[in-house]
């Protein structure tokens, strides 16, 4: 027995090396390239001296070659805010409303929804063309905020898994028959009921799609849009440093998207807890204190206390 329980310490301490030592592999990859990018920012190409000219020159407000990158940052970060309100308009009431009505298309709106992941992006651009060819001339204009309606198409598989997870996680019929019987309207339900069980999985659609738009670059630039990854581009061929800063900014800001993303999932799932120890401790103080058990608990096994002085009885009779 001691020695079974010392082959299994072992067998868990070996297991416990062996994640650290995949972890910090797996840090590694990761953190070098970020390092590199950094190291690249700072250190002049030509004489190998190290400098935070070009992380100056960035916040700068006189350097007019970066104006091509505040542009693009600021068109991104429209276009990001535009592009999460259609994707949640247009996808949290279709997605509802197939569930509760017709759950029979739910496959196909599924299709539909994921269908961008296999059309390449410069696909994408050659039927799109014509159409922001007509809205620039006749519609609307040529800004670069009207790439949010291309853009829509590109986070809807990541968008529409992030919500129906949400989705999938609570019994939307039963929320929605349950508030339609007390009298509230269908928005109401929508907006009253259903979104605030799904807040955790709108953050995450709503993250993932801003994500997207940050890092999107062929649409904008054979759409001749200027947005963050167009501008970086630019920058580039002028001030290599300047566009390497930029660029690791870019990178951070994703990652602390994700790590958000985790803390919201964590939060998500810590707001479920209290509902499950209360259970449990009414269910404790029923079982340790009999004061607080029903009168129909109480009463419950008096038929059957009864039942063996009817038997003497009837034996008595019989005898």
């Amino acid at each position: 027995m001691v020695g079974r329980m010392k082959r299994s310490e072992k067998r868990a301490r070996n297991q416990r090396i062996f994640r650290l030592i995949v972890l910090g592999l797996v840090l590694i990859f990761m953190l070098y390239p970020l390092y590199a990018l950094f190291e690249f920012s700072i250190r002049f190409p030509l004489t190998g001296a190290y400098d935070w000219s070009s992380w100056t020159r960035l916040f700068d407000g006189s350097q007019s070659r970066l104006e091509p990158l505040r542009n693009g940052f600021v068109n991104s970060l429209v276009i990001a805010l535009i592009t999460v309100a259609i994707m949640l308009v247009l996808l949290i009431p279709t997605m509802v409303w197939v569930r509760l009505r017709v759950p029979r298309i739910k496959r196909w709106v599924e299709f539909i929804c994921l269908l961008p992941l296999t059309i390449p992006a410069v696909v994408l651009v050659v039927g799109l063309a014509p159409v922001y060819r007509f809205i620039a001339i006749y519609v609307l204009d040529t800004n670069a905020i009207w790439l949010s309606f291309a853009y829509v198409i590109l986070v809807l598989p990541f968008s529409y898994r992030a919500l129906d997870a949400g989705l999938s996680a609570i019994d939307v019929k039963t929320l929605s028959e349950t508030a339609r019987s007390f009298g509230a309207s269908w928005f109401t339900v929508l907006w009253r009921v259903i979104l605030p069980n799904i807040r955790t999985a709108i953050a995450s659609a709503s993250f993932i799609a801003v994500a997207v738009v940050l890092g999107e670059f062929t649409i904008a630039r054979l759409l001749n849009r200027e947005t963050l990854q167009t501008g970086v581009f630019l920058v580039n061929q002028a001030d290599p440093q300047v566009a390497a800063a930029v660029s690791l900014l870019v990178l951070i800001f994703g990652v602390l998207l994700l790590v958000g993303l985790g803390l919201l999932d964590r939060g998500g799932r810590r707001t479920s807890r209290p509902v499950v120890g209360d259970s449990a401790s009414s269910t404790t103080t029923q079982l340790t204190n009999p004061a607080s058990l029903t009168d129909s608990a109480l009463t419950g096994p008096a038929p059957a206390a009864s039942a063996k002085p009817s038997s003497l009885a009837q034996q008595k009779d019989l005898s």
